[in-house]
Parts: C-alpha cells; sequence; structure tokens
C-alpha cells in the first residue's frame, strides 16, 4: 500500500530543519495533511581502540530530559563531505582525531516524520589533538567496553535508538563470534 505525495508546502524553515506539510493521497483515495520534517544529513563518528573501547559521551538532552551514552555527530554543512563531517564532528565533541573513517551504517531514525539520515562511521585507531572545542556538548567523555554495550542498551543508557543500533552492530563486529558447532 504506498501513499502518494500530491503537493508539499513550507510551514516554518531554519538553517537546521524546514516543518513542511504534503498532502498525501492515501490508496483508496482519500486525503490527509501529513507534517513532516526535512533535515539536513546527520554524520556520526567514534573510535574503537585495541582494548575493544569505544568512545562515548555522556550528555543531558532537555528535549527528553535524559542523560544517555552517545556517538559525537552533528549535521553536514553544505557541500561537505559526510566522512569528513563525522571527523570534524569527533574531534570537535572529543578532542580525538580519527584515523581512517570506515563506514558502519546509514539509518532514518523516525522516517514516518523526518527524512533526516544519519551516517554513521567508526575508526580502529584516533589520535588526541587536546581538550574539545564543543566541550559544552556532552558532561564527559569516556572510553567504554564494547562488552558493555548490550547491557547499556538493555539498561535504557543509549536511548537513541541510531546510538544503540550503531554500538549493537560495533558489538557484534568487533567481538561477535559464531560459537556454534
Amino acid at each position: 500500500m504506498q501513499w502518494t505525495k500530491q503537493n508539499e508546502q513550507t510551514v516554518y524553515s531554519n538553517r537546521w530543519f524546514s516543518v513542511n506539510l504534503a498532502d498525501v493521497a492515501l490508496p483508496d483515495g482519500r486525503h490527509l495533511d501529513h507534517f513532516l520534517i526535512r533535515m539536513r544529513p546527520v554524520a556520526v563518528a567514534t573510535v574503537v581502540n585495541e582494548a575493544n573501547e569505544v568512545l562515548l559521551l555522556w550528555r543531558h538532552r532537555f528535549i527528553t530530559d535524559s542523560w544517555g551514552w552517545e556517538l559525537a555527530a552533528g549535521v553536514v554543512e553544505d557541500g561537505e563531505d559526510v566522512a569528513r563531517a563525522a571527523a570534524r564532528e569527533l574531534e570537535e565533541e572529543t578532542g580525538w582525531r580519527p584515523g581512517p573513517l570506515h563506514h558502519l551504517m546509514s539509518v532514518e531514525p523516525s522516517n514516518g516524520l523526518t527524512d533526516a539520515r544519519h551516517h554513521i562511521y567508526w575508526a580502529d585507531e584516533g589520535e588526541y589533538v587536546g581538550h574539545p572545542v564543543d566541550d559544552f556538548e556532552s558532561d564527559r567523555r569516556e572510553w567504554v567496553p564494547l562488552k558493555l554495550v548490550p547491557d547499556m542498551v538493555a539498561r535504557g543508557e543509549v536511548p537513541a535508538a541510531n546510538m544503540a543500533a550503531a554500538l549493537l552492530l560495533l558489538h557484534h563486529l568487533r567481538l561477535g563470534q559464531d560459537t556454534g558447532p
């Protein structure tokens, strides 16, 4: 069953996002108004060191009034390469410059409401270059053992779905061994 957008108009816009209203035709011929949020792509990155520890940020999100572990992330600027944006965000928010980045996954965290696409990268090496420029983005930055990730996600300590998915995939790639017969 496919919905078809008939038209779309911007209701509000700023440099971060726009709120649009679409006229959507349903397969049975009915129409409905559907609000949506158009956003720039988001670049996300982390480093996993030789000890299989992942670099995370502990931060508060005022919108949900919740604390949780996250990866460094931010919007991709106009004309900016996504991987370069991920490396920039990691360095700005953690003080660590990543080595060569590997694409981990791209996800749409809320594709029923927004077209935001999050591109997540990781590096298996990094260099500490100094105190983070954007240290206001998190309360602290820590190297957390990947083996703890599944329990952290289960306890709700990684509240953002895109971050939880990325960390679980990193856990699987780095630690998940086929232990079957």
